[in-house]
């Protein structure tokens, strides 16, 4: 019953989100472009419910000639391939914005498990444990204000399956309002750490 108001309201949020939100979509594309050229969207793909590939959007943050479909942490110096602006966007998570068309598009939720990338096969095997792979996958979710990058994968991946047994709109409002502090403190954001 729950995942029927929970997509509306996704549809709800996400769209209200893009249309207030439509000004500061222009300020970073125009930032993101004069910096370093390139495209303005970095896509990447990404491991959806019942483990379908997508494409999540981001504002890009790293230089154009940066290893694609490779987590930051596996790179050898994360710090030379992030752009000025890109270190911003990161820290204040708004690199993420672009997300919302994601939810829009019903790829992903506001709250859920972070996508995994598709060649993340330790983590995909590990949420299987847990049914995580089962659900639409969010722009924040329990794992992410519980440690975000910092995590092991076999803890992330159970903080995830806690999230399918207790996924209600009381916690999702609980792991969004976490989800604004951490943001605000930048916790758990960690670049090139594993």
């Amino acid at each position: 019953m729950y995942v029927r108001v929970k997509r509306a309201l996704d549809l709800a949020l996400s769209l209200a989100a893009i249309i207030a939100l439509s000004w500061l979509f222009v300020i970073i594309a125009i930032a993101v472009k004069l910096e370093d050229g390139g495209n303005i969207i970095f896509r990447q793909k990404r491991i959806g419910i019942h483990k379908r590939e997508f494409y999540i959007y981001k504002f890009r943050t790293m230089k154009a000639e940066t290893p694609k479909d490779m987590p930051t942490h596996m790179l050898k110096d994360p710090q030379a391939y992030i752009t000025q602006i890109g270190k911003f966007l990161r820290k204040s998570s708004l690199d993420e914005l672009p997300q919302l068309f994601n939810i829009l598009r019903g790829d992903m939720s506001i709250v859920g498990p972070r996508p995994a990338l598709y060649n993340q096969y330790d983590l995909i095997e590990e949420r299987d444990k847990y049914g995580a792979n089962d659900i639409t996958p969010g722009l924040t979710g329990w794992a992410q204000v519980n440690g975000r990058d910092e995590l092991p994968i076999p803890v992330k991946a159970a903080y995830d399956g806690e999230y399918v047994r207790r996924m209600s709109l009381l916690f999702d409002i609980r792991i969004i309002i976490k989800t604004v502090f951490s943001v605000f403190t930048a916790d758990g954001v960690r670049e090139g750490k594993k």
